[in-house]
């Protein structure tokens, strides 16, 4: 039975002051006058009903994502009693999921990435999934280069490989510098990682027990709560001690680049992670002075390349460029585009 797994439980603290605990990325509606993750919900609910799709989250999140997503029953929403990265929110999930769906397949999706291309997106999916079962493969999806970018990782497969075709995987590769990130883009056998998976239930289950055999063991002990019929904020109370016992560990590092199991189809449905302010720039049209201007009005002498958002004040901008200005109603953010990836350091 193929159900989805929507994996919801980030901060998005590269996004504050917009995104917060209780309101991450996810929740946002950065690009349209639906929140991200129910744009994800949408573009799947072709392929997958409602009664099969599962999102991951935390506690904090449940009551945002109950408002965005009244079409997700209770039971669906599983709630991780603490963060221990993807190994084993996946795992956990997976077990919860498989009770409820025994064997299932499991495409596995974030809740905060764009796609414009959703026809193209959902046929990769078909050709993933038929893969994944046919071949007992963990299919990742990768996404054709069109720049150098060192905010992704990346994966290398065959030189010359195809979109919607299915390759052995090479090599993980973490986040370059700039330089190794041009390399990459020109050898041709590079794609960025986008962090989406599908298999099924009983294949992750062998390689989380061959290479992660810790959380193996911690997942025995939980499967025997979510056997119960245990469901969200009980079932997280009944596992919180062994989920503590979780290290902290990618499912990227604990599974995808060690097993022989893994193969990636290349897309190009038009993909973004949304990562950081800046990847705004390469969705919405900037102004005549180059910049883009989000939710709020501005005006603008002797200013150019800034990204501004705001809510129910007007910002004017003066000799000032290559900013990101963000206003709510109860911070300002004022940084150089150049230190997007700090924002984050301020919450710490």
């Amino acid at each position: 039975m193929l159900c989805a797994l929507i994996m919801a439980g980030g901060s998005g603290q590269r996004f504050w002051p917009l995104s917060t605990e209780e309101t991450p990325k996810q929740l946002l509606k950065l690009f349209s006058n639906k929140s991200m993750i129910r744009e994800t919900v949408d573009r799947i609910h072709m392929l997958i009903p409602a009664e099969r799709i599962f999102v991951a989250t935390n506690i904090k999140q449940v009551a945002g994502i109950k408002k965005e997503l009244p079409m997700i029953a209770d039971e669906n929403i599983i709630i991780e009693p603490s963060f221990k990265d993807t190994g084993a929110a996946i795992g956990y999930s997976s077990l919860y999921i498989n009770h409820r769906y025994e064997d299932a397949e499991l495409i596995v999706l974030a809740s905060d990435h764009l796609i414009r291309n959703e026809a193209d997106f959902q046929e990769i999916l078909k050709i993933g999934t038929k893969e994944a079962n046919e071949n007992n493969t963990i299919v990742t999806l990768g996404v054709k280069p069109t720049r150098p970018e060192t905010g992704y990782g990346y994966i290398e497969t065959e030189v010359g490989c195809k979109v919607g075709y299915v390759y052995p995987v090479k090599r993980f590769w973490e986040k370059p510098n700039y330089e190794r990130a041009e390399e990459y883009v020109s050898s041709g056998h590079y794609l960025w990682n986008s962090g989406m998976f599908i298999f099924n239930v009983s294949t992750i289950f062998d390689e989380i027990e061959r290479y992660m055999p810790r959380h193996h063991d911690i997942l025995k002990l939980i499967k025997v709560d979510v056997d119960m019929g245990l469901i969200g904020e009980e079932l997280a109370n009944a596992v919180a001690i062994p989920f503590e016992n979780f290290q902290k560990m990618s499912i990227d590092f604990g599974v995808m680049e060690r097993s022989d199991k893994i193969r990636v189809i290349p897309t190009n449905f038009g993909w973004n992670d949304i990562g950081a302010f800046t990847a705004l720039e390469e969705v919405f049209e900037p102004n005549e002075n180059g910049t883009i201007v989000r939710m709020t009005d501005i005006s603008e002498y002797d200013s150019k390349n800034n990204l501004v958002i705001g809510i129910d004040k007007h910002i004017a901008l003066v000799g000032v460029k290559d900013l990101v200005i963000v206003q709510t109603d109860k911070h300002l953010l004022v940084c150089s585009k150049d230190h997007v990836q700090d924002i984050k350091r301020i919450l710490n």
